[in-house]
């Protein structure tokens, strides 16, 4: 059974801020790294724990999507007994934050958007 993904607002906001830092509408590579590492979050509905356990917290894992420098980050949570997965806690990141680290952002009390696909 497929799982649910849901994102937080947090999660919607920091994938609006990505596609305008890398300049994705005036960019042809940023646009297909863009819609690659969205794909790649809402692929979770298929295996959510195939990505690892995150060093911050083992409640949480992060998909890691990209190669150097492009490296882009989601946080998110399985939840077993509801078959949702939950980026309660994201951090889409271009790079390292500013103390070097890549680290979750937010305090996961967001309201949800959920995907469903066809």
């Amino acid at each position: 059974m497929a799982y649910v993904v849901n994102l937080t607002a947090r999660a919607e906001r920091d994938l609006v801020h990505l596609y305008r830092e890398i300049d994705a509408q005036n960019s042809e590579a940023a646009l297909k790294r863009y819609r690659g590492f969205k794909e790649a979050i809402l692929s979770l509905e298929e295996r959510p724990n195939r990505s690892p356990v995150t060093p911050e917290s083992d409640k949480f894992r992060h998909l890691l999507y990209g190669n150097k420098p492009h490296i882009y980050r989601a946080i998110y949570r399985v939840l077993e007994k509801q078959k949702r997965l939950k980026c309660c806690i994201s951090a889409m990141a271009h790079g390292r934050s500013s103390n070097g680290r890549m680290s979750p952002r937010g305090n996961g009390k967001s309201r949800a958007k959920e995907h469903t696909f066809s």
